[in-house]
């Protein structure tokens, strides 16, 4: 397994972001955790990436680090960061700060631009780009990390056409290359392409494959009314997120 998780509860001061959660991830596979805003799929991600510390119950992670690619990152105006820094940055988690790049750090870095195709933005200042683009940066930056686990959190909410259509190739060939990933998303098609499917509301409702997870009283019981349905497809209507 690249992924156990035993009895998992997080909480914020007296608040339950995440309680009673069991899961078990295959190795070279790929988990799509859905649900409400505020339903607790960052924090999750956070316990399985070891930077939210759980209340209660074991998150085990055989292997290298996980890779984490947050849903935002702020970058100040005033800060010089260049596209090819921030994927550089990746190699620090193994490297450490004070030794230099070697030729396979440098490769990585190249081959994670050219994946993501912002190879011709390398020079470019991050905080410059489009939304996009600058998320194409970030995923970039977990690819050259090389991790066995990528955790990926709502990587194409709101993004174009080309940048959704080029983060969704890389997932489904990370997996076809023997990587775990896991990515939170409120897409319902988006969660399909997955091997598994976590609905979640602050505890799991379902986990398993995309047509035992994603049925009407399941997404009923965890969005409330906040779905439509159309024809034979079920669409979310949750005012939080974009369509």
């Amino acid at each position: 397994m690249a992924i156990s998780i035993t009895g998992l509860e997080v909480r914020y001061g007296d608040a339950i972001a995440l309680a009673d959660v069991e899961l078990q991830v295959p190795a070279g596979t790929s988990l799509a955790v859905i649900g409400p805003n505020g339903s607790g799929k960052s924090t999750l991600l956070g316990a399985i990436a070891g930077i939210t510390e759980p209340s209660a119950g074991t998150v085990s992670v055989p292997g290298t680090p996980a890779a984490l690619v947050l849903q935002s990152t702020e970058v100040d105006r005033s800060l010089p960061i260049t596209v090819r820094d921030t994927v550089s940055l990746a190699r620090y988690s193994t490297l450490g700060l004070f030794r230099r790049f070697k030729a396979a750090d440098r490769e990585a870095v190249d081959r994670a631009l050219a994946r993501m195709d912002v190879g011709d933005l390398a020079g470019r200042q991050l905080h410059d780009l489009s939304g996009g683009q600058r998320q194409r940066a970030l995923v970039a930056q977990g690819l050259a990390q090389d991790s066995d686990l990528l955790l990926l959190d709502e990587p194409v909410n709101g993004l174009d056409v080309v940048s959704k259509a080029i983060i969704l190739a890389v997932i489904d060939e990370e997996v076809s290359g023997g990587r775990t990933v896991v990515v939170t998303t409120h897409n319902l098609e988006d969660a399909r392409r997955c091997d598994q499917v976590l609905l979640l509301d602050r505890s799991p409702v379902a986990v398993g494959t995309h047509d035992e997870v994603l049925t009407e009283d399941h997404l009923r019981q965890a969005f409330g009314g906040r779905f439509v349905r159309v024809g034979g497809e079920l669409i979310l209507d949750d005012p939080h997120h974009d369509h």
